[in-house]
């Protein structure tokens, strides 16, 4: 093999387009090919299979479950989650994680409340605004993990802590209201298509632009090349901590853009709500079938994963069971998943 390790210009050339399909070859092969094909949309249909058994579950346990307005309130929470679950499978397909999901999502929604109602921007530039200060803690975490070599689980755990601490400092630990702007709540709670709020449409648009971004883009290939082998991709030529800056800030878009969405469905800036959203939005993503090892993953399956985690909260609600039990059984599920996780790659080895 004559190509340089330390090549940056060949990220287009046919040598390295031929080292990362190996690559991607490589991670098939590790998937079980044809029996990893069918691996994963198992587990995609046991997933579809669980949510459907929650649903009835809940249905027939409690009356007020299936309502539309009910319905209507799962759907919105699986906006918020859905969105962040997006973001952080492209991360986890990376070998990576993001523990500052929740908290940074609560930055951006304080700094979307600081740009329209303490500084009376735009609307539209205080959307911008705020999905702009999402990529740029991705784009922080990102530099950490791929620059700085941290491990992702540390970068993204000091994120948490540093957004957590600012959402409080700008905010004055007080709510930030957007009564002077009646149209930001219609991002989330507005209905162009009767019956279905916007937050869900915004979500759908979102994962539609996830799958193309995977599935139909050089940075999706470099994605599943860099989770597979990323000591193969970098020698193939690959600039992979370039592409992991990147994965990590438009992860941090999809937090940012999941903030402005949850302010909008409150109608309000909460500096202390978001912890905890970033483990049901990892749940999520293992759920559907997302490989905490890296090089595996599905979008279809993180909707799936979302929807699982907001019906099982919901329905816990609706039962009147304590908060403190609901995180009893959310970290449960986290454990299952990681477990049935776990060995589906070792029966993949």
């Amino acid at each position: 093999m004559n190509a340089q390790p330390t090549s940056r210009k060949g990220d287009e050339s046919p040598g390295t387009t031929t080292l990362i399909a190996t690559a991607i070859a490589e991670e098939k092969r590790s998937s079980g090919g044809i029996k990893g094909v069918l691996s994963r949309s198992l587990q995609q249909s046991l997933a579809f299979g669980t949510l459907i058994v929650l649903i009835a579950f809940f249905a027939i346990a409690s009356p007020n479950f299936f309502t539309w307005s009910n319905i209507s309130s799962i759907l919105l929470s699986t906006a918020v989650v859905g969105i962040l679950a997006l973001g952080t499978t492209m991360v986890i397909i990376t070998g990576g994680i993001d523990l500052s999901l929740g908290t940074g999502m609560t930055l951006c929604s304080v700094m979307t409340g600081v740009f329209i109602t303490n500084m009376g921007l735009p609307l539209w530039v205080g959307v911008i605004g705020g999905i702009a200060m999402g990529a740029l803690i991705g784009l922080i975490n990102g530099t950490g993990v791929a620059i700085l070599g941290l491990p992702p689980f540390i970068a993204t755990l000091a994120m948490m802590m540093i957004a957590q601490g600012l959402a409080l400092v700008i905010s004055g630990v007080a709510p930030i209201y957007f009564s002077g702007t009646p149209a930001f709540k219609e991002i989330a709670l507005g209905a162009l298509i009767p019956g279905l709020p916007n937050g869900v449409l915004i979500m759908l648009a979102v994962a539609l632009v996830a799958y193309l971004l995977l599935s139909k883009t050089l940075m999706g290939r470099y994605t599943f090349a860099i989770g597979s082998n990323e000591e193969a991709t970098r020698l193939s030529g690959i600039n992979t901590r370039r592409w992991k800056i990147l994965i990590y800030t438009a992860a941090g878009a999809f937090t940012g853009l999941a903030g402005v969405v949850m302010a909008a469905r409150l109608d309000s800036a909460q500096p202390q709500l978001g912890m905890g959203y970033e483990l049901q939005a990892i749940a999520a993503v293992i759920i559907g079938g997302t490989s905490l090892l890296g090089g595996r993953g599905s979008i279809i399956g993180t909707l799936i994963g979302a929807l699982i985690m907001s019906v099982l909260l919901n329905g816990l609600r609706i039962l009147s069971i304590q908060t403190e039990w609901q995180t009893v059984v959310t970290g449960l599920v986290i454990l299952v998943a990681v477990f049935v996780d776990s060995l589906r790659n070792r029966r993949s080895a």
